[in-house]
């Protein structure tokens, strides 16, 4: 990825957002506004839309509560899904049922080998792992899990002072925060920073110039926990 600010792609790119019940709000709607947000032109913003096309895909388009209770209709579930680029795998207390649930985990699991990022905001780093797809990587997820995480998945090293890990295509975030922040990493990754810089002021966020080395409390680290693998 270049430094300078240039357009990196004008390709349009697939992102599904997995829903489920109990799913946290925000852990999914704050990068469905982050994608939302992003313009290849910025000149042209009214006029244009998104070149990132958004999925919110469940295990069916029955209605489902979701935190809070606000219910949510799926555009499509499993089976119907087209092929991604990206997907993204919020968290929520629904996140410990699924754990159990092999239709959703092999979802992901089948997906994760599809698609060009991985990404998880935090508790939905748990369902990763549980799909077996963190074994031998890097992660982080939301402090709550940090204990139940580390018992149930060894293989995995949890950096839970982080807020972000990148681990190859693989991203996960430790809160709602850290997941929009990640979305503009994935929206830098694909378009090039001043496409994501601009999704962010939009959205009157401030650009995290380097995410993958803040920590929890908001400073920056530039050491080994800056984690990127």
């Amino acid at each position: 990825m270049t430094n300078n600010g240039e357009l990196l792609s004008t390709e349009s790119k697939a992102v599904g957002i997995l829903i489920y019940p109990d799913a946290e709000l925000l852990d999914f709607c704050g990068p469905f506004q982050v994608f939302a947000s992003a313009r290849l032109n910025e000149e042209m913003r009214r006029e244009t839309a998104s070149p990132i096309r958004q999925y919110l895909v469940a295990e069916s388009t029955e209605p489902l509560k979701v935190s809070g209770g606000m219910r949510m209709l799926a555009d499509m579930d499993f089976g119907s899904c087209p092929s991604l680029d990206m997907l993204i795998v919020p968290g929520g207390s629904g996140v410990r049922a699924l754990m159990h649930q092999t239709e959703y985990l092999e979802w992901i699991k089948s997906r994760s080998s599809q698609v060009e990022w991985l990404a998880a905001v935090g508790t939905g780093s748990l369902l990763l792992a549980e799909a077996e797809l963190l074994v031998g990587k890097s992660a982080t997820t939301l402090f709550h899990s940090v204990d139940l995480f580390r018992e149930r998945y060894p293989r995995t090293t949890l950096l839970p002072e982080l807020a972000m890990v990148v681990d190859g295509n693989i991203v996960t975030s430790s809160s709602i925060r850290a997941g929009i922040e990640m979305a503009l990493y994935l929206v830098a990754q694909s378009y090039g920073h001043s496409v994501a810089r601009e999704a962010a002021r939009q959205m009157e966020y401030p650009y995290p110039e380097t995410p993958t080395g803040r920590k929890r409390n908001g400073s920056s680290k530039s050491g080994p926990d800056a984690k990127q693998s």
